[in-house]
């Protein structure tokens, strides 16, 4: 008789349990620690990658980011989001042991003193990219305090530090927090090198030299071997490099670009503005020279040339990783960042528009990288297999809603094109920017299967748009009629042309005709639909004069602006230097600055007179120049120093009769949604 063969157990039979669930979900992820390892069969890591951030594996995370490129490049990968530190151990380093190649560390997302700190310099309490919104979950200068743990951890392994920290304090820069100029971070970070800027090319580059360091050592990388300092020496020769040395050594290298040393811009703010002026001039990967600040006697802080832009197939193939677009399941409360971008699509990085108070220049990079219209639409339609998808993508967009696959004519133009902006102060002929690559994506992703609305939520450049006389304007009605969820954001920051100069964004007659036609479209639509645009208080070359004529033109318009940002210098952007100097680094001309508590507050209260809170102050403001015209008709030194008098247009004028009574927006201004139209994602959004 023939033996049976052992039948398999039903589905049924199999007992699923909670810890299985929670494993199997965690195997989705980078391990943690030691446990997630095993699940995953690994016995030790080659790299470990260090976060300011709580663990959100998304592309717009860097760290998880650079971990799943690591993975795809065949290595095995661990991820230590926010370790402890208050009580000064290294513990938490050393949880999954010590990796083959290297050690990463960065301070997350944004800078830890924007993020630990608000525009008054008070502490948060709150951290969008922490579990459960609470703040308090990384350290100040978190960059320098990772590096610290991660070297006492593990002294013999090279230590590399990346993330918009580190970049935008790769050189002496003012830090607002202390209200002084430190030195570059590479003198206080304790680190082999710096990874600036995005990284992904410049990150191969560096694991194919330690993975060839590693075979000659057949084991762990080991500080002082003579196969790691001649994969170090190699790479701190190429692009999106950075590190400190001698200055003699310093002085071998050519060729090279000396600017104004520390203790120089530390002393001197002319040659700080100087100094200013030639990091954003150098910031073209195509033209860009290699750096050299001298710090102290006998140190030098060395910066290598930008990394190269990626193609078209490097941004499809990062942004197609198996990312889950979801936090680490060992989280039990939300992470506010998570739910606002979970069912957002990167489409582009970069942005040519060169915004003096904006850090994407120096860290995504001059030059606008677009994927293919077939990988975002392939992402777009992957989303319905996300838990919790219900149809409505957030955004397509990046850094700006409307540079997708625009670009120079050449790079043969762009080696040697030295402006700061293809924008400003008009859009540059050279600049290709028809929006007929935009417009088709946006239709094909209409007609996804499972795709019910698709948000524009990045900022829109409208100058852009109307500059581009081919498509501009019906890209405009395509946005406007079907790509706006109740509201949208602009950015015109400020209505004073001289200021608007300074800060490199269009003149007041683009705003306008851009209001103008999508209140034309809304209507025609018959959609009640709102722009919300943001403005800046407190930008050098700002005086009270020039934040009344915007206080005037919203009460013509009878606006109450939701959103305004009080200008927080971040380092090394130009608006930091004018902010710092008092100078243009454009021309060296002298600038007003409100640096005083009282007359930022003023200038906010300008922009927002209609909250409650503002009035008191400007009452005193009124009070206190009537009193100045009283006593000698021109004011003086009035708070930090205003010489120039200004004089309150908008006093005792009765607020005009709204323009838009009796149109869809029911005697509601274009720029004043209901706050139940806003949404979670537009009242969290602090920029």
């Amino acid at each position: 008789m023939k033996a049976r063969k052992p039948q398999p157990k039903p589905a049924h039979a199999v007992p699923i349990t909670n810890e299985i669930v929670y494993r199997e979900a965690c195997k989705q992820f980078l391990p943690t620690n030691r446990k997630e390892m095993e699940w995953l069969g690994w016995d030790e890591l080659d790299v470990l990658l260090v976060s300011g951030d709580a663990y959100v594996d998304h592309p717009t995370f860097g760290i998880p980011c650079l971990g799943r490129f690591l993975q795809k490049l065949g290595l095995r990968v661990g991820i230590i989001s926010q370790p402890k530190w208050k009580d000064g151990s290294h513990e938490d380093f050393l949880r999954m042991g010590r990796p083959r190649l290297f050690v990463g560390v960065s301070s997350g997302t944004v800078d830890s003193m924007i993020n630990n700190y608000t525009a008054n310099k008070k502490k948060r309490s709150d951290d969008m990219y922490s579990e459960g919104g609470m703040g308090g979950h990384r350290p100040d200068y978190a960059s320098i305090v990772y590096s610290d743990m991660a070297r006492k951890a593990f002294p013999e392994t090279p230590i590399v530090v990346g993330g918009v920290e580190a970049s935008l304090r790769r050189l002496a820069h003012y830090d607002y927090w202390q209200n002084r100029i430190r030195p570059s971070i590479l003198a206080e970070l304790n680190a082999e090198f710096m990874v600036f800027g995005m990284g992904e090319r410049t990150t191969d580059m560096m694991v194919e030299q330690f993975k060839l360091a590693e075979a000659e050592i057949g084991g762990p990388l080991s500080l002082g071997h003579p196969a790691v300092t001649k994969a170090l020496d190699y790479i701190k020769t190429q692009r999106g490099i950075a590190f400190l040395t001698t200055k003699a050594h310093a002085r071998t290298i050519e060729p090279r670009l000396t600017i104004p040393s520390f203790e120089e811009v530390r002393d001197d703010k002319k040659k700080f503005a100087k100094a200013a002026y030639s990091i954003e001039y150098e910031a073209s990967p195509y033209n860009g020279q290699r750096m050299v600040q001298y710090h102290g006697n006998n140190k030098a802080a060395v910066i290598n040339p930008p990394a190269l832009p990626l193609t078209q197939q490097q941004m499809d193939d990062i942004y197609e990783m198996p990312f889950t677009k979801a936090q680490h399941p060992s989280y039990k409360n939300r992470i506010p960042a998570a739910d606002m971008i979970r069912f957002s699509v990167n489409a582009v990085r970069g942005c040519y528009g060169g915004c003096s108070f904006c850090a994407i220049t120096l860290h995504q990079g001059r030059i606008v990288q677009s994927r293919s219209t077939e990988s975002v639409l392939k992402e777009v339609e992957n989303l319905n297999k996300i838990e919790g998808f219900k149809g409505i993508v957030s955004d397509i967009g990046g850094p700006t809603a409307n540079m997708f696959q625009t670009s120079c004519k050449s790079v043969e133009i762009q080696s040697k094109c030295r402006k700061l902006s293809c924008v400003h102060p008009k859009v540059c002929p050279q600049l290709q920017h028809n929006h007929a690559p935009q417009i088709d994506l946006l239709k094909k992703a209409r007609k996804l299967p499972g795709i019910r609305k698709i948000h524009i939520a990045s900022g829109l450049r409208y100058d852009l748009s109307i500059s581009d006389k081919e498509s501009g304007a019906e890209y405009m009605k395509e946005l406007i009629t079907h790509h706006v969820g109740g509201h949208l954001k602009v950015a015109p920051e400020h209505m004073d042309d001289e200021v608007l100069h300074l800060m490199k964004k269009p003149g007041l007659k683009n705003f306008d005709e851009f209001v103008s036609y999508f209140k034309e479209v809304s209507e025609e639509a018959g959609k009640e639909q709102y722009v919300v645009p943001y403005f800046i208080s407190g930008f050098p070359g700002t005086t009270h004069e020039k934040m009344e004529q915007v206080y005037d033109y919203m009460n013509a318009q009878g606006w109450n602006l939701q959103q305004v940002q009080a200008f927080i210098p971040t380092p090394m952007t130009l608006a930091t230097a004018m902010y710092w100097t008092g100078l243009n680094p454009m021309g060296m001309k002298p600038l007003y600055v409100a640096k005083d508590w009282k007359d930022r507050k003023i200038q906010q209260a300008l922009l927002q007179p209609h909250k409650p809170e503002h009035r008191a102050i400007l009452r005193e403001y009124e009070r206190d120049k009537q009193r100045a015209e009283i006593v000698g008709g021109v004011k003086k030194n009035y708070g930090s120093g205003d010489t120039r008098a200004p004089v309150f247009a908008g006093r005792n004028r009765p607020h005009p009769q709204n323009k838009n009574a009796g149109t869809k927006f029911g005697g509601r201004s274009i720029v004043e949604p209901p706050t139940e139209k806003m949404g979670k994602k537009l009242l969290l959004d602090t920029r």
